[in-house]
């Protein structure tokens, strides 16, 4: 086989590959564009059938609609400060925590990181009513807090930091003791430095779950102006009399934070999904 014919070879597969990477990439983001599309349309024209990609004409009054039905500035903040306080749990306990399970030795450690590992297994809709009468116990529903209780620990945080300090060698904690350093100094100065790749990716992932998250917001805040997006942009949703252009317009704007986060922080995003693929 001549090399000419071996690099035709090579360019006929790319073309294949190419084809199907773009082919998978308007599938992914083609409910994107329906839903912008969809936020101009009337609302004879989102339910016709057969359906219209196009609209007619622009109309920006969904957009109008929409900002005055649902208090966007609260449940902008909402969601902004139920990410920021979930992350920083997220590292501040999962570190220390996963640390402790990869490091250290004390009494009943493996029985302990078993009830971490159950505790993944559990479906989570299982600690909502323990969860909801504990806050309901403190008063605090209605409030952020009720928002951020159930991520003040998190399981699959404290999983993932464990398997990347394993892979931290033994080697660096008993240089540390040989230098004079306890515990806290070892972890706070030599080890969790290392881990800023896995604490990125936790952060990521933490921000991800925390955005999405609508079942919990909306049982323990009744209030519109104590939900997050997610929650907020469910009341518009009437049944069978649902306003779909301005469901879309509000599923938009409620899009816009996530969307920011991500061209700016894109690299972290993909060493971070990256990483969760190659660290076992």
């Amino acid at each position: 086989m001549t090399k000419s014919s071996i690099a035709y070879k090579l360019r006929k597969n790319h073309v294949f590959i190419y084809f199907f990477l773009i082919l998978g990439s308007f599938i992914m983001i083609f409910p994107f564009i329906w839903m912008i599309l969809t936020s101009f349309k009337t609302i004879s024209e989102s339910m016709q059938v057969p359906p219209t990609f196009m609209p007619e004409s622009f109309l920006f009054n969904n957009y109008k609609d929409v900002l005055q039905l649902l208090p966007f500035k609260n449940l902008y903040i909402n969601t902004g400060l139920l990410i920021l306080f979930r992350i920083l749990f997220a590292v501040a306990f999962s570190s220390t925590a996963a640390f402790a399970f990869a490091k250290l030795n004390f009494p009943l450690k493996k029985v302990l990181f078993t009830i971490v590992l159950a505790q993944m297994m559990i479906p989570a809709q299982i600690f909502i009513i323990p969860q909801y009468r504990i806050l309901a116990k403190m008063n605090m529903l209605n409030s952020l807090f009720a928002l951020l209780f159930p991520g003040l620990v998190s399981a699959f945080g404290t999983f993932f930091l464990r398997q990347f300090y394993m892979g931290l060698p033994d080697e660096l904690v008993e240089a540390s003791n040989l230098d004079g350093c306890n515990v806290w100094q070892t972890f706070i100065l030599i080890l969790f430095p290392l881990t800023k790749t896995a604490v990125v990716a936790l952060a990521i992932f933490t921000a991800i779950f925390a955005y999405s998250d609508m079942m919990w917001p909306l049982i323990v805040n009744m209030e519109i102006e104590k939900m997050t997006l997610s929650a907020g942009l469910s009341t518009l949703n009437a049944g069978f009399s649902t306003n779909f252009p301005v469901l879309m317009a509000g599923a938009t704007l409620a899009m816009l934070p996530m969307l920011a986060l991500y061209l700016v922080f894109q690299k972290q995003f993909i060493e971070g999904i990256a990483l969760t693929g190659t660290k076992a």
